[in-house]
């Protein structure tokens, strides 16, 4: 009997430990070494490519320093097969330094390897979040 989750269920607890704040649980579900991309302008804190739990936890922690609460989050869309997932999803995020709100629909592409997220691909809005950014 196989304890390893599976790609949905480590996406869900991702999504789970995203939404109760638990960064722990999060960096939990990452392998050591993540192919991690977030594309986007330089004046948007959380661009960039990662790859080490360091990195990750940097980038999750940047959100509290430079957004609001979301106003709105929802998980649209869901799907998955063999070791890949991609999530559709929506929010709405104020930032802190301009006051200036955002809409994001966003996809981001999983990839689980026994039960460990080794691909974590963003795509969103980026235009709306780098003019969110500018003052």
């Amino acid at each position: 009997m196989s304890t390893t989750r599976s790609t949905i269920e480590t996406v869900d607890a991702f999504f789970g430990a995203f939404g109760s704040g638990d960064l722990p649980g999060i960096l939990d579900l990452f392998a050591e070494k993540t192919d991690f991309k977030v594309a986007g302008a330089p004046n948007v804190p959380w661009a960039g490519a990662r790859s080490t739990k360091d990195e990750i936890a940097e980038f999750f922690g940047i959100f509290g320093k430079v957004l609001t609460a979301p106003e709105s989050f929802e998980v649209t869309t869901k799907i998955s097969e063999g070791n890949d997932a991609v999530v559709i999803a929506n929010c709405v995020f104020g930032v802190l330094e301009t006051g200036k709100k955002f809409t994001n629909g966003y996809a981001l592409h999983f990839t689980v390897v026994d039960g460990e997220i080794v691909r974590y691909h963003m795509y969103e809005d980026s235009y709306a979040i780098a003019e969110a950014f500018t003052a």
